[in-house]
């Protein structure tokens, strides 16, 4: 999906890439790619699906990087950590461009991702068995991320 014009009026740089499709009257039009995947419309379930394959790992190195640094310092874990912490949050950094949108609508889509991943770090590396409410609140982030990820385009 290319940069959206509400995004560009917002101060969002389009990609220098230009994809050239023959129109249905033989004219010619120009589009901005991020990427090579983007030649083609994606259905909103393929669509859903690769952004939140995105967001999961952008929440999962942004966790990293903050859990390593949390254990150097509450836990007295080696000072060595915070060379993967630093390393994970350059990543997660670098994911955060990866999306395919403005960086305010992708911090507030990314929000709900980043809830659910965070409970499921809870679960399985705190050990913390999630309640129904924890649970809940998962599943109205996630809904509030699809909203905000798949609204229809300008243009």
């Amino acid at each position: 999906m290319p940069v959206m014009d509400d995004d560009i009026a917002r101060g969002a740089k389009p990609a220098n890439r230009v994809m050239v499709t023959a129109s249905m009257l033989g004219r010619c039009s120009a589009q901005p790619l991020s990427s090579a995947n983007r030649l083609l419309p994606q259905p909103p379930a393929m669509e859903l699906l690769r952004l939140s394959t995105l967001f999961a790992l952008t929440a999962l190195a942004e966790i990293v990087g903050c859990y390593l640094p949390w254990l150097v310092l509450k836990q007295d874990k080696p000072v060595w950590l915070l060379l993967p912490a630093a390393v994970s949050l350059a990543l997660f950094a670098w994911l955060l461009t990866l999306h395919p949108t403005a960086a305010g609508r992708t911090y507030a889509a990314y929000g709900g991702m980043y809830i659910a991943v965070a409970l499921l770090w809870l679960r399985f590396v705190d050990g913390i068995t999630l309640t129904r409410w924890d649970i809940a609140g998962a599943g109205i982030a996630l809904l509030g991320m699809a909203v905000i990820a798949l609204q229809p385009r300008a243009g």
